[in-house]
């Protein structure tokens, strides 16, 4: 994972008044494909002072069957600076009739590590509650007093699919004097109640039927409403900071976050100078990527002011590792060591494209990487992985904007936009076909882009497993032999490389003494699941194109009837050609998908389909060949 640990993410539940929690009372429309219906969530937020933030809140669920179990769990973040009271729990049977209660001591306290990471500092309590019918309603309440006041951050009322919501509400008190903007955004799935009397704030959201998770359905974020808050004074871990504009925010967080694990130390200096880095800005530059990411692992480390501060690159210097916010400094660190500046840069990194406002300062984002500006243009740097190629972000950076921070404030850059044939997989194959139906197969494939991202992972798996992933992608042939060749990661130019010979059984169909084969052997079957009643927008987020060429031979004493005709396919989603061609004997096939990348309205979803309905239907085209 590649997340900054945030604590205030979690606040999830707290405060107490009367409902009734009968089973019965919940609207028929709620449970329609509901695991879980929300009866009542309640978060109110009382801003004292720039450093003191009293949260009060209520949730109440009820679980209709095991699969919403996992929504009847109790989790209290805390930490040193952060910290809750008044904590209770109860469950009531269907009719609304309370069973059982709980307090503190029946939750059982952790290390607050929900990815992994080898450092946190942070503390959660969990309760488990176990029923022994459905279905169920579990409530709990608790109080919250922390001087973490940047965390009043948003109100989103649905927080997971297949979970109904019957009212959620929040309140905001604001008694410090301080400004807070706030940011409505609304989606049709329900509409905001918004009131306000003098200081206090009120948002409110009711009756919210549960979401189903449909076929390239966009993130949750797209489809859910919420309004955010973003208070121009705060404190983060007993640090005072500035959010008037991104440009305040930027110059605390360079001074504050950054520039206290940034120190250039004898180590640091020396060991870019045993570098002897020569040539053009972007040659010194690579030399020094490559150097960091053969000497350094990916390790999450959720500490140093509420896990945004990156640990000191002269640690990261001595043991090796870092997350991506202490990978990102410490390159940045050999940069400055170099006389090469570049820029700490916070994203949003995900399939779907969330973007910073540049009207609305607020602490968010979910990964970091490195700007590095020159004449020629920027250059980006994912310094997560050890395999990654020079000046390469994965697709789930492209298409959106990074703050990056400056010593004199932040600036709001876009990532490269990549067409799909920057995205491309290319297979060039030569295929003999053998007259008891099995063919033998010499090919080589070419990826780059996203499909460079997607097919990273080879390099991680023994050859054994390397094999049986290759067989899987083919499943359609019955391989009989198959051997990986010269697999390549070419990580100055993102182009992933390796051949492929392979033999496979019962290819062609024999039809009497004739064959009957299909044209596209190496095609991935993409099924999509028609849903008369689609809910939502879909999303293609992943941008891409394949250029296959493929030759076939016949065999000995046959030869290739009537050619099957060229076809076209274009749409808004992306278009399709397949073009035939005999020439000396043998029979060349070009066809090239280009897909686009786009959200688009519920009601366009059936064109979508029909389109690579049309696509998987020529790619199965069969030609007939006879003997002689």
């Amino acid at each position: 994972m590649k997340t900054f640990s945030r604590l205030a993410l979690l606040f999830i539940s707290v405060t107490a008044y009367a409902q009734d929690y009968d089973f019965g009372l919940i609207p028929e429309n709620l449970l329609s494909n509901a695991n879980a219906v929300v009866r009542e969530h309640d978060e109110q937020y009382i801003l004292k002072s720039i450093n003191e933030l009293q949260i009060k809140a209520t949730h109440a669920v009820s679980v209709i069957n095991s699969a919403g179990d996992r929504f009847s769990t109790v989790f209290i973040p805390y930490n040193p600076n952060t910290k809750v009271s008044n904590i209770k729990v109860e469950m009531f049977d269907s009719s609304g009739k309370l069973v059982k209660t709980y307090t503190k001591k029946d939750f059982s306290d952790y290390t607050n590590n929900p990815s992994a990471a080898l450092y946190v500092d942070d503390r959660i309590l969990v309760l488990r509650p176990v029923s022994a019918s459905y279905p169920y309603t579990m409530r709990s309440s608790y109080e919250t007093n922390t001087s973490n006041t940047v965390y009043l951050s948003q109100f989103r009322p649905v927080e997971a699919y297949q979970v109904a919501v019957q009212k959620a509400s929040m309140s905001v008190q604001n008694d410090s004097g301080i400004k807070i903007r706030t940011k409505i955004t609304d989606k049709p799935l329900t509409k905001l109640t918004h009131t306000q009397d003098g200081n206090l704030w009120k948002y409110g959201y009711e009756n919210i039927p549960a979401l189903i998770e449909e076929t390239l359905a966009p993130d949750l974020d797209y489809l859910v409403p919420q309004v955010q808050f973003s208070p121009e004074k705060f404190t983060l871990e007993g640090r005072q900071g500035d959010m008037t504009d991104w440009d305040a925010f930027g110059k605390w967080y360079y001074q504050q976050l950054i520039t206290p694990v940034s120190e250039l130390t004898p180590e640091i200096i020396a060991e870019v100078k045993a570098l002897n880095l020569t040539g053009s800005t972007a040659e010194r530059v690579k030399t020094l990527y490559q150097y960091m990411q053969n000497k350094t692992r990916y390790v999450l480390i959720a500490m140093g002011i509420g896990g945004w501060q990156p640990m000191p690159a002269a640690e990261v210097s001595k043991k090796g590792y870092g997350d991506c916010k202490a990978l990102t400094n410490y390159m940045r660190t050999l940069l400055a060591a170099a006389g090469i500046p570049s820029y700490f840069s916070v994203i949003y990194d995900g399939e779907s494209v969330e973007l910073f406002d540049k009207d609305f300062p607020r602490l968010s984002g979910n990964h970091a990487i490195l700007m590095v500006p020159t004449e020629e243009g920027n250059i980006w740097l994912e310094n997560t992985s050890q395999k990654h190629a020079f000046n390469h972000l994965s697709f789930t950076s492209h298409h959106r904007n990074v703050l990056a921070v400056k010593d004199d404030g932040i600036q709001i850059v876009d990532t490269p936009v990549y067409k799909p044939e920057q995205s491309k997989e290319k297979l060039v194959a030569r295929i003999t076909l053998l007259e008891d139906g099995g063919m033998n197969s010499e090919a080589t494939f070419q990826f780059s882009g996203g499909q460079y991202d997607t097919n990273l992972r080879l390099f991680s798996l023994k050859n054994d497993e390397l094999t049986e992933l290759i067989k899987s992608r083919y499943y359609q042939l019955k391989i009989d032999q198959l051997l990986v060749k010269n697999l390549q990661n070419d990580r100055d130019k993102a182009h992933i490389s390796y051949g492929l010979q392979l033999k496979a059984n019962n290819f062609a169909k024999k039809l009497g003494a004739d064959l009957f084969f299909p044209v596209m052997p190496y095609y991935e079957a993409v099924l999509f699941s028609e849903n008369e009643e689609r809910q939502h927008p879909f999303e293609i987020s992943f941008p891409f194109q394949d250029d296959y060429e493929i030759e076939f031979s016949a065999p000995e004493g046959y030869a290739f009837n009537e050619l099957p005709a060229s076809n076209t396919i274009t749409t808004d989603f992306g278009t399709y050609t397949i073009k035939f061609e005999l020439k000396d004997k043998k029979l060349s096939v070009h066809r090239i998908l280009t897909i686009n990348k786009g959200i688009y309205p519920k009601e366009r979803f059936k064109e979508y389909l029909a389109f690579r309905k049309k696509t998987a239907a020529s790619d199965n085209t069969k030609i007939l060949i006879t003997k002689h």
